[in-house]
């Protein structure tokens, strides 16, 4: 008898916590809905004002502090101002969809946290905790987004200048040369590079991608069976569970991140043929790549160490575990 009471005092207690999140939950949903478009035009229009506002600034200065540094020959003071509007320019997209996303997501998950923030602040009596659930997030997330606004205007304006005034106080340094002669080897080795990381690290990717899937989904259930990790707070339980659910597309998302990754490790082998002023070790690190990337990939995952891919040593300092080609020869 004692055993079903216990039993049914768990059932009641479930059911009364899932009507509890439910409603905490629509709750919020419902102060985004609302408030959310005040948010996103802030933090939207702010930010996207910033980013424009500063562009000829950071265009202008930029070129001016390139050609005045020292740390750079003529060659590549003249490579650099000449490409100089294409970072800024992808810096002002990347500002726009960035302010965007973050209008919109800041817009309808701030309520939802300063909801179930105020239901589980300890020292407050019950009524409070239920008048703080409807008054959190509400226009205090539109001070929230203008915070953010000015926080990226000096983000902006100061970091950026500080960058700059470093690269004109560069005295006494030896000035960074163009290899021209090295510029087809690197080349090459982005090529080739490309050819070999990109077919073998998606193999990887997806050998690995349900890995990933059911170690993940075993590792968030037993953080929510012993309240550990992403489930220790009360305030994360809620985006913490939708985790469990959304995994699978995390792990698409992580796929493909890793697809894109692979022309990155391909192209690398460019700046480490230049670096290293030898195409031959810019193909070594092509192939090492694969192996580099293997191995990161099972530390991550708790998998054994290593790579059962090539591992060959690529640089002077190799990173590789294994002796440099010079040092060998000798």
């Amino acid at each position: 008898m004692g055993d079903s009471t216990g039993f049914l005092t768990y059932v009641c207690y479930f059911i009364f916590f899932l009507l509890v999140f439910v409603f905490l939950f629509v709750l919020g949903i419902i102060k985004g809905v609302i408030f959310s478009p005040f948010v996103f035009l802030v933090i939207a229009f702010g930010d996207i004002g910033v980013v424009i506002g500063l562009w000829p600034c950071h265009l202008v200065w930029s070129i001016y502090c390139i050609a005045r540094t020292k740390k750079f020959d003529p060659y590549m003071k003249c490579i650099l101002i000449l490409t100089a509007p294409i970072p800024i320019a992808l810096w002002t997209v990347v500002g726009i969809v960035g302010s965007v996303i973050m209008g919109i997501g800041y817009g309808f998950v701030w309520p939802v946290m300063e909801t179930f923030r105020a239901i589980s602040k300890e020292g407050v009596s019950i009524p409070m905790k239920l008048i703080k659930c409807f008054t959190d997030g509400t226009w205090s997330n539109v001070w929230g987004a203008c915070t953010i606004v000015r926080d990226f205007a000096d983000f902006s304006f100061h970091s950026y200048f500080s960058v700059m005034d470093g690269l004109l106080e560069s005295e006494g340094e030896k000035p960074v040369e163009l290899k021209v002669t090295q510029i087809p080897g690197c080349i090459l080795c982005a090529i080739l590079g490309v050819l070999v990381d990109v077919p073998f690290i998606t193999l990887i990717v997806l050998y690995k991608a349900p890995i990933l899937l059911f170690k993940g989904w075993h590792r968030l259930v037993q953080d929510l069976i012993g309240r550990e990790g992403p489930f220790l707070e009360t305030l994360c339980v809620p985006f913490a569970g939708l985790l469990i659910l959304l995994w699978p597309v995390v792990v698409l998302v992580a796929t493909f991140t890793g697809f894109v990754s692979s022309f990155f490790f391909g192209c690398y082998a460019a700046v480490v043929a230049y670096q290293e002023s030898s195409t031959k070790r810019g193909l070594l690190y092509a192939v090492a790549s694969v192996s580099l990337f293997d191995e990161y990939t099972n530390d991550f995952l708790y998998l054994r160490e290593g790579s059962c891919f090539l591992s060959v040593p690529y640089n002077k300092l190799c990173s590789c575990g294994q002796p440099d080609l010079d040092t060998v020869r000798e």
